[in-house]
């Protein structure tokens, strides 16, 4: 991967030079030995009129495989230019699953045209899956897998493999049903490749088996893909009849939709589905200006407790100089905790139930933390402020008044941390949602409140 990005600029310039020279044999001779991920990265940075000429010069399962991997508007533009012939051409290689995800993405004309040249089989499939409902398992999952009876042998079994494995998404495990499609078992080919060829599948298969079904959520699903070091998951309806089977290469892609979905939503901003140089300037905006809007309302609170400590910041005007000290350290602390607790949740390794500990561990780390920041900033107070820079306003005191401050501001940012995302996960929020900006704007709300009311006990005002 390194190496092609190295040679990617390279690559894109060959390219240009065969279509200008219309050396389209080399061109093809280029572009055969390239994976299919890496092809799609290079038309993208290609001219659009470019791409049809490209495709049309791989062959038909390269062609395919690559049309998977270009982003929804690269795939519409080509459909936009494909013959009826092109197209059922190119839904004839792919699996159930990638047609499915086009489709989801595609305007309506496009879906239409797409349905209308796939075989009846297909256009069933699609359909059946587009009824699940969206992030469920049976939304992402593919009915392209081998089944097995229990009463076959391991040459029957061979035989089926051979006859229907081309068309399928994998043959490295074939599901054991029954005669009214129940899931009673699994063997993978390593098994029936070991196995004689007279052994009986209902004796060699597994019978414990972990599925998911249809309705589970679809990072629940691929979480367990992950856990269990699946290479496949099978799916099964309420009634455990087996309806298809979720693939490692579909879970990649939906714990990185999940991870971007949560970034996004612990920067305040509305989750978006589009690549970034691929949403426009007002889809942007529109996706950041709720959460700013709220966020700044929010903020409105801090300024009234500013406000109704006016008259001891015009008495103590040195107080004013450490308040964004205060609040950002304050923030800080805060972003930290959760951060690591939504991590932590997102990998199932914390629970609410687990509140108790996660508030016990977050306080103790709050004392360590906020006696080291305390100290070191009362020897900066002490030697830079008043030492170095002659400001005879911070006496030890007023140092006392910040730092006291600071400890008990970390500690109370560390236990809000922590504990707004688990709450948030039990009442059914995302706890994504309570992140930087959300945790950031009570902690300084907080941490207001905590430095006047030292301000007032230390300094009587």
């Amino acid at each position: 991967m390194l190496e092609f990005e190295n040679e990617r600029t390279e690559l894109v310039e060959k390219i240009e030079e065969f279509i200008r020279r219309k050396q389209y044999a080399a061109l093809r001779d280029l572009l055969c030995p390239i994976e299919a991920a890496d092809i799609a990265l290079l038309m993208e940075d290609l001219p659009e009129e470019d791409l049809p000429l490209l495709f049309r010069l791989l062959p038909k399962e390269l062609a395919a495989e690559v049309f998977v991997e270009l982003d929804s508007d690269e795939q519409e533009l080509l459909i936009q230019g494909f013959s009826n012939t092109e197209l059922k051409e190119v839904l004839d290689e792919l699996y159930l699953d990638d047609a499915v995800d086009i489709v989801e993405e595609m305007p309506a004309n496009v879906v239409k045209r797409i349905l209308k040249h796939s075989d009846p089989e297909m256009r069933k499939s699609i359909n059946e899956i587009l009824k699940y409902p969206e992030d469920s398992a049976g939304s992402i999952m593919t009915t392209e897998f081998v089944d097995l009876k229990a009463s076959m042998t391991v040459e029957d079994a061979f035989k089926r493999i051979r006859r229907t494995g081309p068309d399928k998404e994998t043959i490295n495990i074939c599901y054991v049903i029954d005669d009214n499609r129940h899931l009673i078992g699994l063997v993978t080919i390593r098994t029936l490749l070991l196995a004689e060829e007279d052994a009986v599948i209902g004796d060699i298969m597994e019978t414990s088996i972990v599925s998911v079904s249809t309705l589970d959520d679809q990072e629940y699903t691929a979480r367990s893909l992950s856990k269990y070091s699946f290479l496949a998951l099978p799916v099964v309806d309420t009634e455990n009849r087996l309806v298809g089977i979720v693939t490692v290469d579909d879970a990649m892609d939906v714990l990185q939709e999940e991870v971007t979905e949560d970034i996004e939503k612990m920067a305040a901003i509305l989750p978006s589905d589009k690549p970034y140089l691929k949403t426009g300037v007002w889809e942007t905006f529109k996706a950041r200006i709720p959460w700013l809007l709220l966020l700044m309302i929010s903020a409105t609170f801090t300024g009234q407790i500013i406000s109704k400590f006016e008259t001891a910041l015009a008495a103590f005007t040195v107080l004013t100089a450490y308040i964004p000290m205060l609040m950002d350290t304050g923030g800080n602390s805060g972003s930290q905790a959760s951060v690591t607790v939504i991590r932590g949740i997102s990998l199932n390794e914390i629970e609410f139930r687990d509140l108790p500990r996660v508030l016990w561990k977050e306080a103790r780390v709050a004392l360590f933390c906020g006696a080291a920041l305390s100290a070191a900033n009362f020897l900066k107070l002490m030697l830079v402020d008043r030492m170095l820079f002659h400001n005879p306003l911070v006496t030890p005191t007023v140092a006392l008044v910040v730092c006291g401050t600071l400890v008990f501001t970390i500690f109370a940012a560390k236990l809000v941390g922590c504990a707004l995302p688990l709450l948030a996960k039990k009442i059914g929020f995302d706890p994504a949602v309570m992140a930087s900006p959300f945790i950031t704007t009570i902690v300084d709300a907080i941490s207001l409140l905590i430095y006047f009311q030292f301000a007032s006990i230390i300094l009587h005002i």
